[in-house]
């Protein structure tokens, strides 16, 4: 298992002024390279290796206009060689979108390997500085003098804070941690971040929607600056850190709703949300994207994989609003607005989140029963994964074919 420990990181002028020189280096490679990749591939339909990515970035040291090349270390160069060819790669699979040119202005960092870092009893030395690095530990009950990383990634964020990646390689088996038998289905929405099968609703706490008076203060002010000047530079440094805090304060919200969720159910399951899709609706994009659904699906992956939990992804066309948990009656129609509605079939009253969660949960059993369908109670059989399209309506009430 492989996991990482970012800590905060305090370099001395002389030991930043080195870091600068290398994010501008590793940036120079990146796009350099990049360019070159992409001319062959258009003029000659050929497709660029990472041996030759190495050959083609030995010539550019050797080019005087490049020469400043060699004055970093040369393992940061190479890594993000290797960070560029697996990212064509994940392009061909479909796995990623094709890879962007690298900006001064956004997110620098450059990669370390072994044999351009030294940790020793907890004390980070990295190549071409002149002592080791000051940094803060954040695991009180951690030692980080018995700890041996493979890779250090050294970062500045745009509002200037520096920071280091340190990954560790972990061949523990998963930790076993109390077993409670309970399975939770989560629906998880915008008006609510997440509404449980146990009728528990955990509400959207809204980060950016709180601070985007002061970010849109602030970036006015920056665009009233005159570009290239301190002022301007000072301006952008307070739009960074506005929007660092917005990141802090949903990444801690993430976390600790995800590892709540974790420890207390054995058995989590969710919906596979298309967000790539559902951020093209303008006026529900800047809402979806605030939730961070991505990152919380994979805050419950990784942790449940590290603590023995089970999390099971359904198939995101079930009807689970328009599907009665109770007798499994299907809605032909259910509009967004209608937040409780009641089951023809069964008189049943319906919250409409806390009924989609149940059914959630209700798949989410059936697809780790091998696929086997699911009872429910006083009904027969409701199917689950599977893609449902509600039936034309004839005369009187819709009713689902078995």
């Amino acid at each position: 298992m492989r996991t990482a420990y970012k800590v905060r990181v305090y370099p001395a002028p002389q030991q930043a002024a080195v870091l600068n020189r290398t994010f501008g280096c590793v940036r120079l490679a990146w796009n350099q390279i990049l360019a070159w990749r992409q001319q062959r591939y258009r003029s000659e339909g050929i497709k660029t290796s990472y041996a030759q990515t190495d050959r083609y970035l030995t010539e550019l040291k050797r080019d005087p206009q490049f020469g400043f090349l060699l004055e970093v270390s040369s393992v940061p160069l190479q890594q993000t060689l290797r960070h560029q060819y697996r990212a064509f790669v994940n392009f061909v699979a479909g796995r990623a979108l094709h890879p962007r040119y690298k900006s001064r202005h956004g997110k620098q960092s450059a990669t370390y390997t072994r044999s351009a870092f030294r940790w020793r009893d907890g004390v980070l030395t990295l190549a071409k500085l002149d002592g080791p690095l000051t940094y803060v530990w954040s695991w009180p009950g951690i030692d980080p003098a018995t700890l041996e990383p493979t890779t250090v990634t050294i970062s500045r964020d745009p509002d200037g804070r520096w920071y280091a990646s340190l990954s560790i390689e972990k061949c523990d088996e998963p930790a076993q941690a109390t077993v409670t038998g309970t399975t939770v289905g989560v629906d998880l929405g915008v008006k609510h971040f997440a509404v449980c099968s146990t009728g528990e609703k955990i509400a959207n706490p809204r980060h950016l929607d709180r601070k985007a008076r002061n970010l849109a203060r602030y970036q006015r002010r920056m665009a009233r600056k005159q570009r290239g000047s301190s002022n301007r530079a000072k301006a952008k440094a307070k739009v960074a850190r506005a929007h660092r805090k917005v990141k802090a304060a949903r990444a801690d919200f993430l976390h600790k709703t995800s590892t709540r969720l974790v420890h207390d159910h054995s058995m989590i399951v969710i919906e596979d949300l298309a967000v790539k899709n559902m951020v093209r609706n303008r006026s529900l994009a800047r809402a979806i994207s605030d939730c961070g659904w991505g990152e919380f699906r994979r805050q419950l992956a990784y942790k449940g994989a590290k603590r023995g939990r089970h999390l099971i992804i359904i198939d995101r066309w079930i009807p689970s609003s328009k599907t009665c948990s109770a007798c499994g009656h299907l809605l032909a129609e259910l509009h967004l607005n209608t937040r409780h509605w009641t089951c023809p079939g069964c008189g049943t009253r319906h919250d409409r989140d806390i009924n989609a969660a149940k059914n959630i949960l209700a798949a989410g059993l059936a697809v780790s029963a091998c696929g086997a369908d699911v009872r429910h109670s006083g009904s027969p059989r409701m199917r689950s994964a599977l893609k449902q399209e509600p039936q034309p309506v004839r005369a009187g009430i819709p009713r689902r074919q078995y």
